[in-house]
């Protein structure tokens, strides 16, 4: 069904034909700017009129044009690119009738050239004096009304493109994330780690506790899961020989949707051979340092209304420690499951049907009564076996050898000594298999190829998982997840 248009939209299509009648292409071709706006305002945005006046700076540059104040023979415009904005004066006696009858049919939105020589207004404001106007291509849709844009905050997730033409902080992020996703890249390349890729199609759901989504190849006429997580294939590529490996990638997870989680998000997985958790715990403290001092500038970052300082040592704090200190409760202690599942009664910890042993229940006092406080960067280390079943045991064997790492009362990574035990191995993801059928939705299947390629050898090795979305949510300062997301998942438009 044919889009009815507003008259707006329809008072643009009808300049269509005019921009014809003029021999001009209403949606153009190639344009060979030679400038960025913020290259112009950073190199010449201080010098006086009189200096702009005696260079006779050239500058040539494209964008969409955000603002136009006609004035008969003359008019200002502001244009904006990727990085800033400028201001153009257009004199009918400077471009010619011509150019100025194809300005005259510019509506906000359009992408549009300007070639000229600088100028200062009478305002002070540095402007382009314009000598060439090139028509480049039409917008049909008006923008958001310049002062209120995209107020509705699902609009603006839908719409992110329209969003990121009228809202600079977002397109501020769009360009940020990049620049912290290379900082991570150089920072483990200077560690001398290597990048793979591996599949995202997986025939088992493995390396993590999540709800696959699941998709049918019909050549093979089998099922696969989108990867919920990289690991089990990046184990393989260190069993293999790549001593230092790592993957920046996709993860699909059939779970719900708020500010913490989108069903398709972003992680860093790292292994490194004979490393264990302190070798994680260094290169944890390390690359978020590196990012708040390389990409911002500074080792105390704004997150809302806290700031968190990578200046000072992280705090290094066992799960059950961190428990006592808010329950009184010891979990190292000989507490057996009934006397747990009382004690979560008596706290009013959520239980779940799945659960058969007290590891699961102290996860569940961590979850209610420590993470929300855990504002500083802490590591949590020492986890109960049950909740983490591709780690190596501690010397309590009820514990192992994991972390995970919070700031402002989330966690942004997940770290483990990796189990390279292939018996101990089996015996966890039987465990895993077993709460399944008890009707854990999130538990391992048994990935046996994994199990094969562990026979070979793994040599002992720290590994870690980092959300980048999160991480980009912590240095962009936002509190949303589809802020960092450039086109996050979404309802359907009503």
């Amino acid at each position: 069904m044919e889009e009815k248009l507003n008259d707006q939209e329809q008072a643009r299509v009808d300049k269509l034909a005019k921009y014809e009648e003029l021999g001009i292409d209403p949606f153009g071709s190639r344009y060979d700017w030679k400038d960025r706006l913020c290259d112009i305002r950073r190199e010449y945005g201080d010098l006086s009129a009189e200096e702009i006046e005696a260079k006779q700076v050239r500058v040539k540059a494209a964008g969409r044009l955000m603002a136009i104040r006609r004035m008969g023979k003359a008019s200002f415009v502001n244009l904006q690119d990727e990085y800033g904005t400028i201001q153009g004066w257009i004199g009918i006696n400077i471009v010619g009738e011509f150019d100025y009858s194809v300005f005259k049919l510019a509506d906000l939105g359009d992408i549009v050239g300007l070639e000229g020589i600088l100028m200062k207004s009478r305002t002070g404001e540095l402007t382009i004096r314009v000598e060439k106007y090139t028509h480049i291509c039409k917008c049909l849709k008006p923008l958001p009304e310049k002062f209120h844009g995209l107020t509705d905050t699902e609009d603006r997730y839908r719409h992110r493109y329209v969003d990121m033409i009228v809202n600079e902080d977002s397109r501020h992020i769009a360009i940020l994330r990049p620049r912290i996703v290379k900082e991570i890249r150089d920072y483990c390349d200077s560690l001398g780690f290597v990048e793979v890729e591996t599949p995202v199609l997986d025939p088992v759901a493995g390396g993590a506790a999540a709800r696959p989504f699941i998709t049918h190849h019909n050549a093979l006429d089998k099922d696969f899961h989108l990867r919920i997580a990289t690991e089990l294939n990046l184990k393989k590529a260190m069993i293999g020989g790549i001593d230092r490996v790592y993957e920046i990638g996709r993860i699909f997870r059939n779970e719900g949707i708020d500010t913490r989680h989108n069903p398709e998000f972003t992680t860093i997985e790292l292994y490194q051979a004979y490393g264990d958790l302190q070798s994680m715990r260094e290169w944890t403290e390390g690359l978020f340092k590196d990012i708040a001092t390389k990409v911002l500038g500074t080792e105390k970052v704004r997150w809302g209304d806290i700031e968190i300082d990578f200046s000072k040592p992280f705090r290094w704090i066992s799960m059950a420690e961190a428990i006592k200190e808010k329950t009184g409760i010891d979990f190292t202690q000989d507490i057996s499951f009934e006397e747990a599942v009382r004690l979560a009664k008596e706290h009013k910890v959520p239980l779940e049907k799945s659960w058969n042993s007290t590891g699961y229940i102290m996860q569940a006092f961590f979850d209610e009564f420590v993470e929300k406080d855990l504002i500083q960067p802490t590591f949590i280390h020492t986890y109960p076996i049950e909740v983490s079943p591709l780690t190596k045991k501690g010397p309590d064997p009820r514990f192992v050898e994991r972390f995970e790492f919070f700031i402002g009362g989330f966690e942004f990574g997940n770290a483990y000594s990796e189990l390279n035990n292939p018996f101990d191995q089996m015996e966890r993801f039987q465990a895993q298999l077993a709460a399944k059928n008890r009707g854990d939705e999130e538990a391992n299947d048994i990935d046996h190829t994994f199990m094969d390629a562990m026979r070979y050898g793994m040599p002992p090795a720290g590994g870690i998982g980092v959300g980048i979305d999160r991480l980009c949510m912590l240095f962009c300062n936002v509190q949303n997840i589809r802020e960092v997301i450039l086109f996050p998942t979404m309802k359907d438009e009503k």
